[in-house]
């Protein structure tokens, strides 16, 4: 991942409603969810998830197909994995300090390692 991904799919997480969105999406598991049930999970007009989708799939950050009269979306874990990878070996690889500060938050959590390996 490249910093100009970065910021497309930190800008995408920057919104609280998109953020709701997303997860919600990432707890429905790799099966996904379709778009009416996120937004009557989220308590949001269909109009405002359809926006909040749009950006999130654009970012890469959720994947899409059509089952019927339903748009199903999932998270896209290998790419929010690059994303975090991104964050603990590009943005701290100049402060160890850093680096190994967040890699042992994640071995001490290992709930968010298993979001992040649920589609493979």
């Amino acid at each position: 991942m490249i910093s100009e991904d970065a910021v497309v799919n930190l800008f995408a997480l920057a919104h609280p409603g998109r953020l709701n969105v997303f997860r919600t999406i990432v707890k429905a598991g790799p099966e996904g969810m379709a778009a009416g049930k996120i937004a009557a999970a989220n308590t949001i007009p269909a109009n405002t998830a359809s926006t909040h989708l749009s950006i999130l799939t654009g970012a890469g950050l959720l994947t899409a197909y059509r089952d019927g009269r339903s748009i199903i979306y999932r998270a896209n874990f290998t790419h929010y994995a690059e994303l975090m990878s991104f964050l603990l070996d590009e943005v701290t690889e100049n402060n160890a300090e850093a680096g190994t500060a967040l890699r042992a938050w994640f071995k001490d959590h290992p709930a968010a390692e298993l979001s992040a390996g649920a589609e493979a």
